[in-house]
């Protein structure tokens, strides 16, 4: 049996085999009428992958207000609940754990998805970025400013879909707080303007978030709850950063502190940001200090990468995005130090198997 830290058990709030995690990765294979997911597409394709330490599933919207994407499943009707109940009993059947990522993606979505409303988001302002709707890609649109009612009840459909991934069999949430959605668009000043409690001052431009960490831990234990943060992210999902970006992740990570997570999630910089005065460019370094609980880091890590951010004390756990996607058994392929296969982008959001289920494990 082979020692690589990757390997090891982890055994901190949360108890997993090894430290490989399934990163959240969007498929869109819900292509049905209620957004549900299926035993035969969704089942298989994270049973095939029950090897992994823990499994974070794609982001799944918490109302209908929370879509921003094309056939993406949903955790907020009973319909859903139950497509969720068969996934998670085929992951756990193979002895794996599962989490699954609440999601709402904000001003990131589009009227289309929407009856022709606009989406909501902490501020009227246009990420200037692209939103892929069933016609394809098109340009976001200035979004709504959430009232103070809409926060309120954004806040009950985060509680809500936590008490029904607890229904539907899952061992814990995870928080989509990251990438440019609803609560990053909350995080940062140039996607928030706002003048009320929920704008301003760092206080007030995290508060939402905590307001829903707070609420879910009214119907899931602490300890089964992992929120997700990109701390850099700059150009994309129309974030950009500024001298407060920073500062503003390093109080949110201090306070979780205070909380017993399973984890605290964060990404590396997607793009290069070396020319950012303000940007960090090591992520897990930067935040492991500031932060006692167990930290998962992702973002382009291979094994190697993974086994020495491990090694040198800056990570507990690696999430791995497309390796996943194209080895199903990544796990067993770090075990033996076999050749990993290629991915196909052009798979990626497509409808049906192919490109999702149809990866082959490797010969040994």
């Amino acid at each position: 049996m082979s020692k690589q830290p990757l390997l090891l058990p982890y055994n901190k709030n949360i108890n997993l085999k090894n430290r490989v995690v399934m990163a959240p990765m969007t498929r869109s294979r819900a292509n049905n009428d209620g957004n549900i997911p299926t035993d035969e597409l969704h089942g298989l394709y994270y049973e095939q992958r029950a090897s992994a330490g823990l499994i974070i599933t794609e982001g799944s919207q918490v109302s209908n207000k929370a879509v921003g994407y094309i056939n993406t499943a949903g955790i907020h009707t009973d319909e859903q609940v139950e497509g969720w109940k068969k996934v998670t009993k085929r992951v756990h059947e193979k002895g794996g754990k599962i989490f699954i990522q609440l999601w709402h993606v904000g001003r990131m979505s589009h009227p289309d998805f929407h009856n022709g409303e606009l989406p909501l988001s902490s501020s009227a302002l246009n990420p200037n970025a692209k939103s892929y709707t069933p016609e394809g890609f098109k340009d976001t649109v200035t979004p709504k400013a959430m009232t103070i009612a809409e926060i309120k009840q954004t806040v009950l459909d985060f509680k809500n879909a936590a008490a029904n991934a607890v229904k539907a069999g899952f061992d814990g949430v995870e928080i989509h707080s990251s990438n440019g959605y609803l609560f990053h668009q909350f995080f940062n000043n140039t996607s928030n303007n706002r003048t009320d409690e929920y704008g301003g001052s760092i206080e007030n431009k995290t508060r939402f978030f905590f307001e829903v960490l707070e609420a879910i831990t009214e119907v899931i234990p602490q300890e089964k709850i992992g929120a997700r943060f990109n701390p850099s992210l700059n150009g994309l999902f129309g974030m950009t950063m500024d001298e407060e970006t920073i500062p503003t992740f390093e109080y949110i990570i201090k306070k979780l502190n205070d909380y017993n997570l399973a984890y605290v999630h964060l990404s590396e910089p997607f793009t290069d940001v070396s020319d950012i005065p303000y940007a960090v460019k090591e992520i897990a370094k930067h935040f492991r200090p500031l932060y006692n609980g167990t930290l998962m880091i992702n973002a382009g890590f291979d094994q190697e990468k993974g086994n020495k951010v491990i090694e040198n004390g800056d990570a507990d756990l690696v999430a791995y995005g497309k390796l996943f996607i194209s080895n199903p058994d990544l796990v067993e392929r770090f075990e033996n130090n076999l050749e990993l296969a290629e991915w196909d982008e052009d798979t990626f959001y497509t409808t049906g198997p192919k490109g999702y289920t149809d990866y082959p494990k490797a010969s040994k």
